[in-house]
Parts: structure tokens; sequence; C-alpha cells
């Protein structure tokens, strides 16, 4: 068979890599001048810059670590993001020290007993937006000082105008752990995640383009090969003809600065209202201070609308927006030539760990049990 895969991303090169393994042929086009997607890492002053915003690597999945050690060596970095409100830091998520903090809290009966007493605002009403959910969870002065500002600026909406359901699994511990995450396996690739991709595409079977652009000549790409690997915006492959699905964007200002340490920590989310980005990235802490000396990488990340043309990283999967994704989904499944993929192709927010799942799940449907 011959492949055309669609973006040069963590799906496209899962599906390329075993489809290769197979015997067979895969092309690989990508719009941007480099691989591997918005995971791509470049490496500046010694220190590995994420290009696109943080990326932490976080699976509860053996199978899927084991399938991304493969092609790189992972460090024991555990996400722990601090906030910053106005001045003051507090640790996330949301746990006992975070609780002790606010409320001068030091046990887990104390931090939940305020915490009920705060919901009393609701009454016995069932939350119907993120505003109610968050108080839910949090109560009120967490809600105001760490939630309020940086989700509106995150989604550019009103918190009561958002969906619960985006901030449903929050997390929020009675413990005093400030891991992010509950996986099993969590890590930062020793060198940057550009390998990974590097090593997936490294066949002799597969060849890779960038700086071409599907749409430069759609309908030939589908006609010369057997089949297509789309990871772009599914309604964009349809020329918007239902109507143009929501997303969100971001836009990066990254800078070298002369100082060994900058903010103490990889990531510090800004959550007041009025600071305009919502966090700053400090690099070399990815890779516990690795870097030239006296020197650091940090971004600062800015949400944004997004238009055509733009760089979508987020899909807004509110009811109006996962409606018109069923209608092209199925028109996508009258495509019997093209297969849709990643987080713009299936039109959901995926992690790494999910993306080479999906990936995967499509190598078992389209090599594997067609065989």
């Amino acid at each position: 068979m011959n492949y055309l895969v669609v973006g040069s991303g963590l799906f496209g090169a899962t599906f390329a890599y075993e489809a290769a393994k197979r015997g067979n042929h895969v092309k690989v086009i990508e719009k941007r001048d480099h691989i591997a997607g918005n995971i791509y890492t470049k490496e500046i002053d010694g220190i590995q810059v994420h290009q696109y915003g943080a990326h932490i690597f976080h699976t509860s999945n053996k199978e899927i670590w084991d399938y991304v050690n493969q092609f790189a060596e992972f460090n024991r970095y555990t996400n722990s993001p601090i906030a910053n409100y106005k001045g003051e830091i507090y640790n996330m998520p949301f746990n006992m020290n975070t609780f002790n903090k606010l409320w001068g809290v030091i046990t887990p009966e104390e931090a939940q007993a305020k915490i009920n007493e705060q919901k009393q605002v609701l009454g016995d009403k069932k939350p119907e937006n993120l505003e109610e959910q968050a108080i839910s969870l949090i109560g009120t002065d967490i809600y105001q000082k760490l939630v309020k500002g940086y989700t509106e600026k995150q989604w550019g909406q009103k918190t009561t105008d958002l969906p619960a359901f985006i901030i449903r699994r929050l997390p929020v511990r009675l413990t005093y752990d400030n891991n992010y995450f509950n996986d099993t396996y969590q890590g930062i690739p020793i060198g940057g995640y550009t390998q990974i991709v590097e090593k997936m595409l490294a066949s002799d079977l597969i060849e890779v383009e960038t700086g071409v652009d599907f749409f430069d000549y759609k309908q030939e790409y589908i006609d010369q090969y057997d089949k297509v690997i789309f990871t772009g915006m599914i309604d964009q492959f349809f020329d918007y003809k239902l109507g143009e699905l929501s997303y969100r964007s971001l836009r990066f200002e990254t800078e070298e600065l002369n100082v060994d340490n900058y903010q103490g920590n990889a990531v510090v989310n800004y959550t007041d209202a009025e600071t305009p980005y919502t966090r700053i990235i400090e690099h070399k802490h990815f890779e516990f201070g690795k870097g030239d000396k006296n020197k650091t990488i940090v971004t600062r990340e800015y949400p944004a609308s997004w238009h055509r043309g733009d760089e979508p990283y987020y899909p807004v999967n509110n009811e109006r927006n996962n409606h018109l994704y069923k209608e092209y989904r199925d028109l996508a499944l009258q495509e019997p030539k093209v297969i849709f993929g990643g987080r713009s192709g299936q039109y959901r927010y995926y992690d790494m760990h999910q993306v080479i799942r999906a990936a995967l799940q499509v190598v078992t449907d389209e090599l594997i049990e067609q065989k």
C-alpha cells in the first residue's frame, strides 16, 4: 500500500512508523518547516525549548508507556505547577498546601469543612455552568483567586457561559501532594520530544516533506495514494461547507534571559484577570536545570481567538460544536480513502498518550484486522 500522512505530529508519525514496519510505503507531508507538530522541541543554550507550550507525558497505560520509551529515555519529571495570584503563590493541583496557605487549615477535616461552608452559596442547586461547578468542588475563595480569571482568559468567555463539564474533573486533593497527575507513569524525554518523531520517521520506506500544504493539491493527493491519513482540521477538509467548528488558539512570546534561574519552576500560572498571559514556562526546569550557566529561556503563553489560518490548539467541545462535528464525521464516513485522526481530525482534546492510543487503534483497524 502507498499511504499519504498529512501532518507529522504524534498521530501521523505513529501511524507512519507502524505502516512502514509492515512493509508499506508512506509519504508524510507537513505544512510547517519542521516535523513533530505541537510537541516540537528545539535546543537553545543547551535547553530543550517546548516551542508550542509545555508538554508532560503521563499515562497509566503500561503498554503506551513502554511503546513511547522505544524512542526516548524519560526522566522522572513530576508536573507540579504553581499559581501566582497578584503576587500570592499557591500550589496546584488544589491540595492541603493550597488550603493551608489560603485558610490556615491543617487537617483534611478542616479543609473539607471550609469547602462545604463556602459551597452553601449554591444551596441545593445542581451546577449548570463552570462557575457553579467550580464552587461546588472547591468553594468561593479558590474559585475567585485561582479559577475564574485563568479560565476566562483561557476560553475567552465568562465562566457563567461555559459548560460545567469543562471543570468537572478538576483535581482536588485532601493530601499534601503537589503532583498534578494521578498517572502511574510520568516524565519528559531526555533530549526533547523531536527525537521521538525523528526516530519514528527514520525508515527507508518513509519519505518526509516539510513546508507542504495538503490543500494546494488536495484532490491529486487523494487520487494518487491508496489511503490518506489526515490529521488537520476536519471542517477545513470539507471546505467548511457545514460551517466552522470553534477552536481556541495560542500565541507564544519566548525570550532568552541572562540569569540562571528566572522563576524557580517549570510552569507558573497567572490566575488573575489583569495579567494578559495564562502562564510562564521556564524550559530548563523540565530537565532539572540542565542548560548553559547564567542562561534561561522563558515563554509567555497568551490565549487567542481562532480565525481561519491560525493554529487550532483546543477544540471547543460545547453542544453546538459537538453536533456540528458529528455532521462532519458523517461526511468523513463517505470518504473511503481518507482516515481522520488527531486532535483536529477527530475534534477532541487529546493528551499525548491518548494520541498514540488513537493512532494505534487506526493501525489495528487499517493494517492488522484488514489483513
